[in-house]
């Protein structure tokens, strides 16, 4: 059943962006309940199953989307088990796990969430992230309709990408340089029952491990590229992806097949999707490929600018 489009009114006389009743049951539909609730300029609340996370710039936002939580939940019937917040940043550095603000503080941090009927592993106490970033939905499942023999799934960390590659046939490398994310991503695998005898798991830093894989003549028909915005090596060398983009995508055409995609995505805020197709038309021309441009199809649950970058290269 199609998703329809991000609705910005949800009851009585709330006027922020609450999705409505109609796009909530059209999730259940698709057999999804990890998504978006609500946005709003200096915050955002996103549901993990029977779980919420409210992340916030501000305690005044935090308050306010508490209190909007309340009455949303009041007026579409809707049931929270937790309530979980985080505050959002301006370093990455300063990022700390979420925080328990309403629910039963003996219960276990983790669950299981659905997208798509695919299983996910969640860890509200390991880190920032929960462990599915909601905004890759919609390019999660572009993944599933191209169904690659084999992906490359960059900055892997737990695997969704591939995940969703694995349950349409293909074999997947993952790079990340956590080994924890990537022992996360395994048991992802073992959720949706797939084997992992196929697939290879790879802790270390993308930036070496491309040219390696470029020498020993490795090919992939869908390449993931969806790195932080900053990250630091356990040598100390630094990636920033404004400075470090372009030569990360010209490392991964070497790998790509001849008619392969690849997925540039960001949440890089000065990197939208126009700076993006400048980045991959430089890249293209330097290592003589030739693509086509595809934008990914909106989120029936993120208002216009909100949410990752991403283009998507069809090569020819």
């Amino acid at each position: 059943m199609p998703i329809r489009k991000y609705a910005v009114r949800a009851a009585g006389k709330m006027n922020s962006g609450w999705i409505n009743a109609t796009l909530l049951r059209d999730f259940q539909a698709e057999g999804t309940d990890a998504h978006r609730l609500c946005t709003m300029e200096d915050g955002c609340v996103e549901r993990f199953g029977r779980e919420t996370l409210i992340s916030f710039k501000r305690v005044l936002a935090r308050e306010r989307l508490i209190k909007e939580l309340q009455s949303w939940t009041s007026a579409i019937h809707f049931e929270v088990a937790r309530v979980f917040a985080r505050f959002i940043p301006r370093k990455n550095e300063e990022r700390e796990p979420p925080r328990l603000i309403f629910g039963d503080p003996a219960e276990n941090l983790q669950t299981v969430v659905t997208e798509r009927h695919l299983k996910f592993g969640i860890d509200f106490g390991v880190g920032y992230s929960p462990g599915l970033f909601l905004d890759q939905r919609e390019n999660r499942h572009y993944v599933r309709h191209i169904a690659p023999k084999r992906l490359l799934n960059c900055f892997a960390y737990t695997c969704s990408f591939s995940i969703s590659a694995a349950y349409v046939g293909a074999t997947t490398l993952n790079i990340d340089l956590s080994k924890k994310s990537l022992a996360r991503g395994r048991e992802n695998f073992a959720l949706n029952s797939l084997s992992t005898v196929d697939h290879r798991f790879i802790a270390d830093d993308v930036v070496a491990v491309l040219p390696r894989l470029a020498r020993k003549g490795e090919k992939f028909d869908v390449i993931i590229i969806d790195p932080p915005t900053f990250s630091r090596s356990p040598g100390g060398k630094t990636f920033r992806v404004e400075n470090d983009f372009e030569k990360l995508l010209i490392d991964a055409l070497e790998l790509a097949e001849r008619d392969g995609h690849i997925l540039l995505s960001t949440n890089c805020s000065a990197l939208r999707e126009h700076a993006l197709e400048v980045m991959a038309r430089y890249a293209l021309k330097t290592a003589r490929r030739a693509a086509t441009f595809r934008r990914p199809t909106p989120l029936a649950d993120f208002p216009p600018g909100a949410g990752a970058s991403s283009i998507w290269l069809a090569l020819r």
